[in-house]
């Protein structure tokens, strides 16, 4: 498989990390085919640009079987990039590949924590759980797998705790500030994960996106920035107890968002266990891929800074 230009299909291209996703499956010269919901007015743009780059579109809901299983047939590889909303969607997407024996490998969407490896607060726990469920389910199955850990999206939290993309005087950092988090840009997470797909060594195995010029804690970052801009910031530190007490008090899903600030940038789960032997680090995997560290990230930042993103919970 690794050496084969296999039949990608995303479900969810059509999101934050789908559109990472397709573009990668293109640029590695992959057949690409994305399975979406049917296209509406706000979507038109992105669907032609599918279109324009040779990616085959099936458009369906995915309580519609018949579409899938026939969609899904006509791959090789099948990668999730749905939402947290969707995640228990995905018993759909592997009930559709069961019937279909020609899929050599299903990533599920995760592309965050190490879920059998790390425990958080009740409301990220709840999320970590659905993703586990979804794993078991892969598992019991048959089904080729592979998961991801990409722990976090660079762009998107250096966009939360910096906002480069307005005249900063002021920065919040979550507990002390030293703990070690890993940030990967969305065009490497997408990059490392379409490899990995087609990549027998990572066939019914975990990969983690742990490159050493990503890992950085909060106070690293704010810095950099101030090293980079000229500019010194105003902090506020946020302590523990004060997280805790949000992630209990507020409303699903307010309290989600919360609950992942604390397991991240407060207790360091992405960097609290050490990798053995056994696992399998992307950038060790595939050396001669250059990816984006923080500190170049922050360089594209300081031209062309990252739209704000919203994540979505519920």
């Amino acid at each position: 498989m690794g050496s084969e230009k296999s039949k990608i299909l995303v479900f969810g291209g059509r999101g934050y990390l789908g559109k990472y996703m397709v573009k990668a499956s293109v640029s590695m010269g992959h057949p690409t085919y994305v399975y979406v919901r049917p296209v509406d007015h706000s979507k038109l743009q992105l669907h032609h640009e599918f279109e324009s780059m040779g990616v085959t579109v099936f458009q369906g809901e995915l309580d519609e079987e018949e579409k899938m299983v026939a969609a899904v047939k006509q791959v090789d590889v099948v990668i999730s990039t749905l939402a947290v909303p969707q995640h228990l969607e995905q018993f759909k997407i592997i009930h559709a590949i069961k019937q279909a024996p020609n899929i050599k490998r299903f990533v599920p969407s995760e592309f965050g924590n190490e879920v059998d490896r790390v425990s958080g607060l009740p409301p990220f726990q709840a999320l970590m759980e659905n993703k586990k469920r979804i794993r078991r389910a892969t598992e019991s199955a048959g089904i080729p797998f592979t998961y991801v850990s990409a722990n976090s999206f660079a762009a998107y939290f250096v966009d939360f705790l910096l906002r480069p993309h307005q005249t900063l005087q002021h920065v919040s950092i979550y507990g002390n500030g030293d703990a070690k988090v890993v940030l990967n840009f969305e065009e490497d997470v997408a990059a490392y994960t379409i490899k990995a797909s087609v990549d027998p060594r990572t066939c019914n195995k975990v990969i983690i996106y742990r490159p050493p010029g990503n890992i950085v804690s909060q106070l690293d970052l704010i810095s950099s920035w101030e090293k980079k801009t000229g500019t010194t910031l105003q902090r506020t530190h946020i302590s523990e107890q004060e997280i805790i007490k949000l992630s209990e008090s507020l409303p699903f899903p307010e309290n989600i968002p919360v609950a992942i600030l604390h397991n991240i940038f407060i207790k360091g789960d992405q960097m609290s266990f050490e990798l053995n032997a056994n696992d399998l680090e992307a950038s060790e995997l595939y050396p001669e891929y250059k990816y984006t560290s923080v500190d170049k990230l922050l360089d594209i930042c300081l031209v062309n800074p990252p739209k704000p993103k919203l994540a979505a919970f519920a």
